[in-house]
């Protein structure tokens, strides 16, 4: 099949806003499945772990192709179905980095929803063209408008409905086409397989003009020969309607919006007409860091390049990577080159993925999402080339984790079975961190939030047979310093043959959240030789990595080594690296340390009648209410509130709104400490603040 006829897409949205079911309705439509999987009977096709029907949310990103026929040409669709839930956020991060396009889905009762934000906020980063899809408008309470209007404020974009809800006895029957001018009607008998085009009725005439005019001064506006022949004509036709919904798209400069009801069968075939109009093949990409695919004329011809963007342990094939092709073909027994590892792989084989069913292909070419066999070396965001076209691809970045909880097995003949299967883990989720406490010896699992560990240690009792106990969440603070310090530190020993000598002057430098550690070298006239500088830069790092003040990791530091000393005999790597250790130390407790908490952005979804009680709550908790916004069924509450006050919110948010209301969080920044917290924090971890005073 022809590049020009792929569509690599996602479906992106809040949870609960119908993403699996409506994956699940075009899979039927495509004739990919025979029976509609529901996600409330734990039947979805794409939620195929345990925990996903158990619970009916989506957790891991699952991948599957199907093919629709338009205008008697076929095309190929990819898609990935991603997580709703902010904790899962990793598996929407990377697939978007290897997507072209996604359809973002919105309730149409709850409209732009909290991580509706956050997913789009990704998108936007990766340049993503989108579509939307207003689902669930066979809800009680279901606003189209209201709908389009909050995608046009909160999400910043110029959106134009290509077509508009039609009710009958408050009833959702069918969709008024914008574009055709028809009202379009599905037959309910077998599953909306069939539907039927009808004349407008003159009930709904004035609203058709309205939409209808808007839609083509909105396109008209996008280029100057639109805008002639609209102002001409008054009209554009079909044809040009659909050339510049198209062009707009893939530039990101609209957002066409489509609505139905994915569980009541009606639009769907329409999205998928979308999807294939108006999102763009592989060869619409114009810039993928590494290369240029706009110069390239035939990507089959061109070196191989592709991203691994996902990585899975299957029982029966063992390792799985998750691929993208850019460019070039790949063949079984073919051997590529890891570019980001800087080793050599080789292919054993090559699946074609449908949730966790397989089938095995021989080769792949631009445009493909496969899983790979065979692959050691290789992580996620690591780059896959020809052995003659040595390029790396811009990196997946994945966000920090900001919760931990100690893990150990009920028995410890599990202990090694345990750490196997959280490296597995950890191997196949960049956001999962495991560590060992320095103090205690205890396995430390840290995470994106509660629910995100609860699945961890769900699935090592489910796929690696450990049933294990967890202490309390922790919160995963950072250390930084205020204030700018000049500081010697020597090491000097003299015990009997060689002793030790190091010296080294340092200044520390507090820097702006998120710089990071600078380490920068000053020292000119070789008062200490180059083959002992990273020496002096390891000392350092250790240090920063375990934290002065209550063992945690130190952030935003610059340090400069000025001047320092040595032994012609005595001097060494050890010497330096304990003198820089010990410089550093304390240089950092006289620029005043300060522990730095993760401030959560929260958003709390409520009733009118909750209102009151959860700002009441919130404010305890330390929060800071940052807005609170009018929406269909209640109050939007935005608030910034410290991690160390949401452990178990959920119980207590549904113990004050009886269940009615909800809630997510993500990282928003990181913040000092008050002091009246800080003894508390420093007592749970057997120190005084005296120590370090």
């Amino acid at each position: 099949m022809n590049i020009a006829k792929y569509r690599n897409i996602g479906i992106i949205a809040h949870i609960d806003a119908g993403k699996t079911t409506l994956t699940e309705r075009i899979l039927f439509y495509t004739g990919l499945s025979h029976k509609i999987g529901e996600v409330h009977e734990g039947a979805a096709t794409m939620d195929w772990m345990e925990q996903e029907q158990e619970r009916g949310i989506t957790i891991t990103s699952a991948a599957t192709t199907c093919f629709w026929k338009l205008d008697d040409h076929d095309y190929r669709i990819n898609i990935i179905d991603t997580p709703g839930h902010v904790d899962f956020t990793i598996e929407v991060e990377r697939s978007l980095r290897v997507l072209d396009g996604a359809i973002g889905v919105f309730c149409a009762v709850g409209g732009v929803e909290p991580q509706s934000e956050t997913v789009w906020r990704q998108a936007n980063k990766y340049k993503v063209p989108r579509i939307a899809f207003v689902n669930k408008m066979d809800r009680p309470g279901a606003n189209f408008y209201n709908v389009l209007k909050s995608i046009k404020e909160k999400l910043k974009i110029k959106a134009i409905p290509i077509q508009i809800p039609y009710y009958k006895n408050d009833e959702f029957i069918g969709i008024i086409d914008l574009i055709k001018e028809k009202l379009i009607l599905w037959n309910n008998e077998n599953y909306g397989s069939e539907y039927t085009y009808h004349n407008i009725p003159e009930t709904e005439l004035n609203t058709f003009l309205t939409y209808k005019n808007n839609m083509l001064e909105s396109l008209a506006e996008t280029s100057e020969e639109l805008m002639e022949e609209f102002l001409e004509t008054l009209t554009l036709s079909e044809t040009k309607i659909n050339n510049a919904i198209r062009t707009c798209t893939i530039k990101n400069e609209i957002l066409v919006v489509l609505c139905g009801t994915a569980f009541k069968n009606k639009g769907v075939q329409l999205l998928l007409d979308a999807i294939i109009k108006y999102l763009p093949s592989p060869e619409d990409i114009i810039n993928e860091k590494g290369f240029t695919l706009d110069k390239v004329t035939n990507l089959e011809a061109e070196s191989f390049i592709a991203l691994a963007f996902k990585i899975t342990s299957d029982p029966f094939v063992g390792t799985l990577t998750y691929i993208r092709v850019y460019t070039g073909c790949l063949n079984i027994g073919d051997v590529i080159y890891n570019s980001t590892k800087e080793q050599k792989e080789r292919i054993s084989r090559l699946l074609l993925m449908h949730a966790n069913t397989r089938e095995e292909v021989k080769s792949i070419k631009p445009g493909d999402i496969v899983a790979v066999v065979g692959l050691k070396d290789t992580s996620t965001g690591d780059t896959l080339c020809a052995l003659n076209k040595k390029v790396v691809l811009e990196k997946i970045l994945f966000p920090e984790s900001v919760i931990s909880i100690a893990i150990e097995p009920y028995t410890k003949t599990d202990q090694e079975k345990m750490i196997l299967g959280l490296r597995k883990l950890a191997n196949e989720d960049p956001s999962l961190k495991i560590s060992t406490d320095p103090e205690s010896s205890q396995t430390i699992i840290s995470g994106m939030g509660e629910l995100h560990l609860e699945i961890i240690v769900d699935r090592l009792k489910r796929e690696y047979g450990v049933s294990t106990k967890t202490g309390a969440p922790r919160v995963k603070y950072r250390e930084t310093i205020t204030k700018s310090i000049e500081h010697e530190g020597k090491y000097i020993k003299q015990s009997g043959g060689r002793g030790q000598y190091g010296h080294v002057v340092l200044k520390v430098e507090p820097m702006n959240p998120g710089d990071g550690f600078i380490f920068e070298n000053k020292i000119v006239g070789g008062s200490i030789p180059k083959e002992f500088i990273p020496a002096v830069k390891k000392g350092i790092l250790e240090k920063i990595q375990h934290g002065v003040l209550a063992g945690y990791p130190m952030v935003d530091i610059k340090v400069i080594l000025l001047n320092g000393s040595f032994h012609e005999v005595d001097s060494s790597e050890m010497a330096f690296k304990n003198a820089a250790s010990r410089a550093f130390k304390e240089a950092t407790i006289k620029a005043h340390l300060i522990l730095l908490e993760p401030i959560m952005l929260i958003n709390v979804t409520t009733p009118n009648d909750y209102l009151g009680e959860i700002i009441g709550d919130l404010n305890k908790k330390r929060g800071i209410i940052q807005d609170v916004m009018d929406i269909i069924s209640g109050k939007d509450i935005k608030a910034k509130v410290p991690l160390s006050e949401m452990f178990g919110y959920s119980t207590i948010i549904r113990s004050i709104s009886q269940g009615r209301a909800s809630y997510s969080m993500e990282l928003d920044s990181y913040s000092p400490v008050p002091e009246v917290n800080l003894n508390t924090i420093l007592e749970k971890k057997n120190m005084k603040t005296d120590e370090t005073a």
